[in-house]
């Protein structure tokens, strides 16, 4: 049995994978770093443009999401490639719905910022 951290020093060592796995999406997914720019450009605009607290949630929130779902689209790539370079279906379809995802999240975006912003 391994001795595992409790408490803080659990959580400290938690912070710090998450650190590792933000550098490594942004040192290996280009996709992670456009859609960073996208969020340095557009936060404070929604900061801006929201007129209550609420609206400049949602509009830096959906903004947030893009970057989550493409954290866990490019772990899932990752473990896929891990795998084996050969073809297989569920591999393919595994891929394709980590896309999938990313597509809707950004769909959400727009969404919420023509919402906002029009009525």
């Amino acid at each position: 049995m391994t001795n595992k951290a409790r408490g803080v020093t659990r959580l400290i060592n938690a912070f710090g994978y998450s650190l590792a796995g933000l550098r490594a999406a942004f040192r290996g997914e280009a996709a992670f770093r456009q859609e960073l720019l996208v969020l340095a450009v557009m936060a404070p605009l929604g900061a801006w443009l929201g007129q209550t607290p609420v609206e400049r949630l949602l509009l830096i929130g959906s903004l947030v999401t893009v970057l989550i779902v493409e954290l866990l689209n490019s772990a899932i790539e990752a473990v896929v490639d891990r795998l084996g370079a050969e073809h297989h279906e569920l591999s393919g379809r595994a891929k394709d719905m980590g896309s999938a995802a990313v597509l809707l999240s950004l769909l959400l975006v727009a969404l919420t910022w023509l919402l906002i912003l029009l009525y």
